[in-house]
């Protein structure tokens, strides 16, 4: 219960990752703000926190909208009073067509920079100042392995995205630091949500017609071959991971880029 009475703001937390952090959080102690595009689906999650006797609100939100991320803030602060922690999960691997096309196109690399690189910048800016004003707050950003070693084929734009999504978290560690706000960012290896369906969905678009493989067994088969553990991540390891950032055991830990993909890459 470290994080008891602890507001935090999650976007993308209705489903996969987001929300297996905003379920740990709120086992934590803390109440939670559900950010998601996806209202009905954010909803069914704010559900599941109070079911564990947490406060929690649900607001539908673009965060490649400006002015409805400021919405997000606002409704945290009209209801909590404040923000102690932002975690900036909302993420796109392209357009909703993606995995059944197998290449990206322009819409894709125009769609993961306006979510998973502008969106945090989104976010950050509309909180920055509730934040400088307490002096106090932490900022997490879910990344992605793929940000620090880069990819090739299907997924290059969805990593130049991350790639830009850690710079940006670095930048900005830098400039809050005298505000005493920490931002890191997590950088998950594969796990098994609707992002990477649509990733092994698009791979298996370029396989020969007669390979039979689902794309859950080319993603079992990816992790058992390119991870040291042999098992993928799950949404609860990168929720557990963001817990851990958000306490005070992490006051000192800032402009970092934490691994959590099962030994897929070490640094």
């Amino acid at each position: 219960m470290e994080l008891e009475g602890k507001i935090a703001v999650v976007t993308g937390g209705a489903s996969g990752v987001g929300k297996g952090i905003v379920l740990t959080l709120a086992q934590r102690g803390a109440q939670i703000v559900v950010a998601d595009v996806n209202e009905q689906a954010a909803k069914q999650t704010a559900a599941e926190v109070e079911r564990l006797g947490r406060e929690c609100i649900a607001v539908r939100a673009d965060v490649g909208e400006m002015r409805e991320v400021d919405g997000i803030i606002t409704n945290a602060l009209t209801v909590f009073g404040r923000v102690d922690f932002l975690v900036n999960n909302a993420g796109v691997i392209g357009g909703s067509d993606f995995g059944n096309r197998g290449e990206a196109n322009g819409n894709d690399w125009d769609l993961t920079f306006a979510i998973n690189t502008r969106g945090i910048v989104h976010t950050i800016e509309s909180a920055q100042d509730h934040m400088k004003e307490r002096r106090q707050g932490r900022i997490i950003n879910i990344v992605s392995m793929a940000a620090r070693r880069g990819t090739g084929g299907v997924l290059a734009h969805y990593a130049a995205s991350k790639a830009a999504a850690l710079n940006v978290s670095q930048a900005y560690a830098l400039r809050l630091a005298p505000f005493n706000i920490n931002v890191n960012a997590i950088c998950p290896g594969p796990i098994w949500t609707p992002l990477a369906e649509a990733w092994f969905q698009a791979r298996k678009v370029g396989l020969d017609a007669s390979d039979a493989r689902t794309p859950k067994e080319l993603f079992d088969e990816h992790i058992r071959e390119t991870t040291a553990l042999g098992r993928a991540a799950t949404p609860e390891d990168v929720g557990r991971v963001t817990a851990f950032l958000c306490s005070d055991r992490a006051r000192n830990i800032t402009g970092q880029a934490i691994n959590v993909n099962a030994g897929a890459y070490f640094n």
